[in-house]
């Protein structure tokens, strides 16, 4: 990847940027109020990110997913989740429903993928991680349009 100097369209258009974060901060009160928990917040938005593509969003919700005590095995486990015995049934549907709605483009919520997540997040769940999954797609956009940087930790333990 070419990691020539981009326009930063957070410094660039700040007001946009801002509003971005506000929209955000929102919808990370309508999702703990739907009884989303830091962890899988953080699940979905790591997982959309890698399907999108943003390491530097991977890195901002790995660092939080850390934070919300998430380990380093879980976190490995979210590309293979399907393979995986690491996700309860809830955080399975939720990763289910971050996939078809990243590349909502395809087909749309498959019928099939929405009853089934419909079968395990009550309908204020599966409204509030829609919108966590709208701004973490929106933020990934920004960062991967920005080519926002990833440098290498400056130490070990981060």
């Amino acid at each position: 990847m070419n990691n020539e100097a981009r326009v930063h369209l957070s410094k660039s258009a700040k007001g946009a940027y801002l509003a971005l974060e506000g929209f955000s901060k929102t919808v990370g009160g309508l999702a703990a109020d739907a009884g989303i928990d830091a962890r899988l917040k953080e699940l979905v938005q790591i997982h959309a990110s890698q399907l999108n593509g943003c390491a530097f969003c991977v890195r901002v919700h790995v660092d939080r997913a850390v934070e919300a005590g998430l380990d380093a095995d879980v976190i490995a486990q979210l590309p293979v989740w399907r393979e995986s015995g690491v996700f309860t049934e809830r955080e399975a549907a939720a990763l289910e429903l971050t996939e078809s709605f990243t590349f909502i483009h395809e087909d749309g919520i498959p019928d099939d993928v929405y009853d089934r997540v419909g079968g395990v997040l009550s309908e204020q769940e599966y409204v509030a991680l829609c919108w966590v999954l709208v701004s973490i797609n929106a933020f990934n956009r920004v960062a991967i349009a920005g080519r926002y940087p990833v440098p290498p930790r400056s130490d070990a333990t981060a």
